[in-house]
């Protein structure tokens, strides 16, 4: 038997973005499938040599394909990049922006992005804008207060 792939914490975080269907899934085996996909991608085997633990393999992969389809990997991600950066995990100097060694698909040109994944992101800027600020004025400080110091050093010597 596998280990479980997925935390509590991160089942807790992750099953709402799960559709239940009016036929299916049975929100016991959810997990397992979900598990199962993870498994596919993490061991990059094939679907049909998935362990019997997750279920039929046509079965998750017959869920991957709902969810795919449903966008629910691509919210998955907005709700982690969201909470990540309200909680001020999100570093966004790695994001780049320099159009001369990054360029996007042309189906890229109109993404769009939930309020409230905007909204995180830009107080997370704005926070890390804050933080800056207040690392120079500190920093000036301490150059002005050293400056001083060692003027008053030389002049006694």
């Amino acid at each position: 038997m596998t280990r479980r792939q997925l935390t509590h914490a991160q089942w807790k975080f992750i099953e709402p973005y799960l559709p239940i269907g009016r036929y299916g899934p049975y929100p016991e085996r959810l997990r397992e499938q979900f598990e199962g996909v993870i498994w596919r991608f993490r061991s990059s085997g094939q679907w049909r040599e998935m362990p019997a633990e997750f279920g039929p393999w046509a079965t998750v992969y017959g869920r991957f394909r709902v969810w795919r389809d449903a966008g629910v990997f691509t919210a998955l991600l907005e709700g982690l990049t969201a909470q990540g950066a309200s909680a001020g995990r999100t570093d966004l100097s790695l994001v780049s922006v320099d159009s001369t060694t990054v360029r996007a698909h042309h189906d890229a040109a109109g993404m769009r992005v939930s309020k409230h994944l905007m909204n995180a992101l830009e107080q997370a800027v704005q926070e890390q804008d804050a933080a800056r600020q207040k690392g120079a004025a500190r920093r000036n400080r301490t150059d002005r207060t050293n400056a001083g110091a060692s003027g008053a050093d030389a002049g006694s010597a």
